[in-house]
């Protein structure tokens, strides 16, 4: 795997996305060749055009994307494949539509894109069963084998096997006498009991690495097999890096404070800072601007539903646990906890409000959190501020979750993209660990890559409440 901007990057998935881009690209430039382009040669028109083409195979990338076609799971049923490429199709077609109609300088002749279709889905439909067979093969995978037979290695082996694109193959399992409890999660790699043949195990599957997946390492660890193995050129990786690695969190129930402490990432530069802040100012001062209309409508909307005032001001924990008053839409009644006290918000909660409830689905509810924003109470991405009163609640019972007072919280974060809705200490654990792994990898590029994700999510409608 790369490693860019404190992120891992699968080299088989980015071959398969610009690879895909590639194509299309291609599938456009040949057909209009095809309908208009033969008289003039290949290269003179692709250099009238390939700008346009370039617009058109970026469309269709962001289609791709919105419709989930870049995510691989498991269950994934041909049909289900088919239909989202079929409506990716179509938002392709309409966003176009509607860029000729703006610009219609972007057009390259009449009916090209349509014209380009039959060739573009060949392309991308054989591009994907080559993917598909890249993955089934485990072709471009780094090899491992794994230290462990406790909870750790059990979550690992949950993951991999979950996530069918990854390019990860453990081609063995090395227990420590306890074979039964991941026997049924390792049906494809080798299990051998004992540490003594680490590494002619390493060698005879020509592996790249070895995961040291122990719960226990006192008295079991093998300091020696291991050494060996490191001297030899294999790479060593713990567990809990790994886990981090390919599941984009951090596994709070096991960690220490000293893998805290020696890991890599928590890196908060001046320059960061500056810069995050900067686009925080700009960018909310903008958004308010352009918001305006859709908020003077909603603050409408909202005093013709029910009574109460606009907006909802809340106490909420921020950086360096200083507490700050959000501003939101208001979207449930005024007396929303009058009779309960302070509780986290439910599926098809009864408080909500007829305009409250499609608000939330829009986002509508989160505009005026853009004051806090240009305040400096907020950022746009960073962990969701809490209540004060679960605070206190939650800093008892999860280890580490002062630790996400260190940054300024966020409209959106990296929890919110990988986690849908919590309303629980469960969820908020695990939305903790996705919190931390974002303060640990805090960057401009994973912001970027955190609010274009939202931005998928906003559009489908995905996690309100």
């Amino acid at each position: 795997m790369l490693h860019l901007f404190r992120q891992y990057i699968s080299i088989r998935q980015l071959l398969f996305v610009v690879g895909e881009g590639i194509l299309i690209f291609l599938a456009v430039s040949l057909a209009s060749f095809i309908m208009f382009g033969r008289d003039m040669g290949f290269m003179p028109m692709m250099h009238d055009i390939w700008i346009k083409v370039l617009v058109i195979a970026a469309v269709t990338q962001m289609s791709l994307y919105f419709n989930d076609l870049y995510e691989f799971r498991a269950g994934d049923r041909t049909v289900e494949i088919a239909s989202r490429l079929t409506q990716a199709i179509g938002i392709t077609s309409i966003v176009l539509a509607i860029a000729y109609y703006i610009w219609p300088q972007l057009i390259i002749g009449r009916w090209i894109f349509f014209a380009s279709l039959v060739v573009l889905i060949g392309f991308v439909v054989s591009w994907r069963i080559v993917y598909s067979a890249m993955v089934r093969r485990k072709i471009l995978t780094e090899k491992a084998i794994m230290l462990g037979d406790g909870q750790l290695a059990t979550d690992i082996l949950k993951e991999v096997n979950q996530r069918p694109d990854l390019t990860y193959d453990i081609r063995a399992l090395v227990t420590n006498g306890n074979r039964r409890r991941v026997e049924e999660l390792c049906a494809s790699s080798k299990i051998i009991d004992g540490f003594d043949h680490i590494c002619d195990l390493a060698e005879e599957e020509k592996v790249d690495s070895i995961i040291v997946a122990l719960d226990e390492k006192r008295g079991v660890f093998p300091y020696k097999q291991l050494l060996n193995c490191k001297v030899r050129g294999i790479n060593i990786i713990d567990g809990e890096s790994f886990y981090e690695r390919i599941c984009g969190k951090l596994l709070v129930e096991r960690i220490n404070p000293s893998w805290l402490i020696f890991s890599e990432g928590f890196q908060k530069s001046r320059l960061v800072k500056i810069s995050k802040r900067l686009v925080d100012l700009v960018a909310s001062a903008i958004l308010l601007i352009i918001f305006s209309p859709i908020a003077l409508i909603t603050a409408i909307a909202i005093k013709l539903d029910s009574p109460g005032p606009i907006l909802f001001s809340q106490e909420r924990v921020g950086e360096n646990g200083k507490v700050f008053k959000i501003f939101k839409f208001r979207s449930m009644r005024a007396d929303a906890e009058k009779q309960t006290g302070p509780v986290w918000a439910t599926e098809d909660d009864p408080r909500i409000t007829r305009v409250g409830r499609i608000i939330r689905k829009l986002r509508i509810d989160e505009i005026p959190q853009l004051l806090n924003v240009f305040k400096g109470d907020m950022s746009f991405v960073g962990p969701r501020p809490e209540r004060p009163y679960f605070v206190e609640q939650l800093r008892k019972k999860i280890r580490y979750y002062d630790e996400r007072f260190t940054v300024k919280p966020g409209i959106t974060g990296w929890a919110q993209i990988k986690y849908p809705y919590g309303a629980s200490e469960k969820d908020a654990l695990e939305k903790l660990k996705y919190d931390l792994y974002y303060i640990k990898n805090m960057s401009l590029v994973m912001d970027l890559v955190v609010i274009f994700h939202t931005a998928k999510i906003v559009l489908l409608g995905r996690g309100a409440r």
